[in-house]
């Protein structure tokens, strides 16, 4: 799935929305001392109460939420694997009985809690309904409306959800007129912020892809690797903040620890070119011999086959991985390059990194960027120093 996708489905979690059916709802509430399953629910969705709709209904839009590679992320099956979690997800896609989707579903929960103890109560849950898009017309004259045909397809979300303690609160009774503390024992389900979740199948293009599964982490960059291998039985995954790292430490093998400001400007600009091209088509991806082609073409020197290669190899123990391009190049346009120095911190774009020098001034150390008018200070605008006069009248 690509962030179009995901967008256009996340966009369909509202209430009374022909193009979306809820059929049911599953909730399992499982002890955190126990790790057993204290209650299990199980209703169609439209039984729930307003309020309770839209609860739930902006949880789904939140596992569905987030930036890919860091907190969504497309994970393949693994394969021979017992009791795979595929085959479970796809019986339950196909059960037409409720008391067999929740079987199935209860069998996913047995895997979340084997193994591993929770540090407070969690509640899973569970839906399953149907996901329509209109076809495009062929013809704009045609008297069709574009919601005649449809693409259809079935789905599974689960939605995993932490509790917390109610607040002990002090109150004011109008009545009696006097001041009373209130506390509630029951649990609040922190329906704001899930822990985890997915979504089964993917959806790439209006076609269903059940090799597939949409994981979703609580935080960016922070993988629940217990939830993918032993609940999903999914392929171990890299986050984008993983793949830079080791991207900048292959180029770090290849070109040293010390590079000029240009040619790292280069380096984000050849990767982002190559993002630019292919933002249609499947994400593009950089095994060694990219890498060697945009080190080469950035103005890095030495630079072969064999010792980019040999760089894969000693970084990542896999001389056929491939990087995300869109993953290893901050985000081009935005200020996500941070230079941090002892009396100032610079935030500043890739494509503008160009514009920023590191040089040596009467034997210091100095930042110099590159400016096209003249800098304001607290409402001052800075005066231009010469600071090369020194040498200018030691030439004369």
């Amino acid at each position: 799935m690509n962030k179009k996708d995901i967008a256009t489905i996340r966009k369909q979690f509202k209430l009374n929305n022909d193009l979306l059916k809820i059929h049911e709802i599953f909730n399992v509430y499982i002890m955190k001392e126990s790790s057993d399953i204290y209650h299990q629910e199980s209703l169609p969705f439209e039984m729930l109460e307003v309020e309770q709709k839209e609860l739930f209904m902006s949880n789904f839009k939140k596992v569905l939420s987030g930036q890919l590679d860091e907190k969504l992320f497309e994970l393949k099956f693994q394969r021979d694997v017992e009791n795979n979690s595929q085959l479970i997800l796809h019986q339950s896609l196909n059960s037409s009985d409720t008391e067999e989707w929740k079987t199935y579903m209860l069998q996913l929960v047995e895997k979340m809690l084997k193994d591993k103890q929770y540090e407070m109560d969690i509640v899973v849950t569970f839906i399953r309904g149907e996901y329509m898009k209109p076809m495009k017309r062929r013809n704009e004259e045609t008297e069709e409306s574009e919601r005649d045909k449809v693409y259809s397809n079935s789905f599974i979300l689960c939605s995993m959800n932490k509790t917390q303690d109610p607040k002990k609160e002090l109150l004011f009774d109008y009545v009696e007129k006097e001041f009373k503390y209130n506390f509630v024992v029951d649990p609040i389900i922190n329906l704001k912020a899930p822990i985890s979740g997915f979504l089964f199948p993917c959806f790439t293009d209006n076609a269903a892809d059940v090799n597939h599964v949409l994981y979703s982490a609580g935080k960016a960059n922070e993988l629940n690797y217990h939830f993918i291998e032993e609940v999903l039985n999914a392929e171990e995954i890299m986050t984008a903040q993983e793949d830079k790292i080791v991207f900048e430490e292959i180029v770090k093998k290849v070109a040293g620890d010390q590079i000029n400001t240009s040619t790292l400007s280069n380096v984000y600009e050849e990767i982002h070119r190559v993002v630019e091209e292919n933002e249609e088509e499947d994400i593009p991806k950089l095994d060694y011999k990219d890498v060697e082609k945009v080190l080469k073409s950035s103005g890095v020197n030495e630079v072969d086959s064999e010792k980019v290669e040999e760089a894969f190899k000693t970084v990542i123990d896999d001389e056929k991985y491939e990087f995300k391009a869109s993953s290893i190049v901050p985000k081009y346009s935005s200020k996500s390059i941070k230079i941090k120095t002892k009396v100032a911190d610079i935030s500043i774009s890739p494509q503008d990194l160009r514009y920023v020098r590191q040089v040596q001034l009467d034997g210091k150390i100095c930042l110099v960027v590159e400016v096209e008018e003249n800098t304001v200070i607290e409402g001052f605008e800075m005066i231009p120093e010469a600071l090369f006069e020194k040498a200018k009248e030691a030439e004369e």
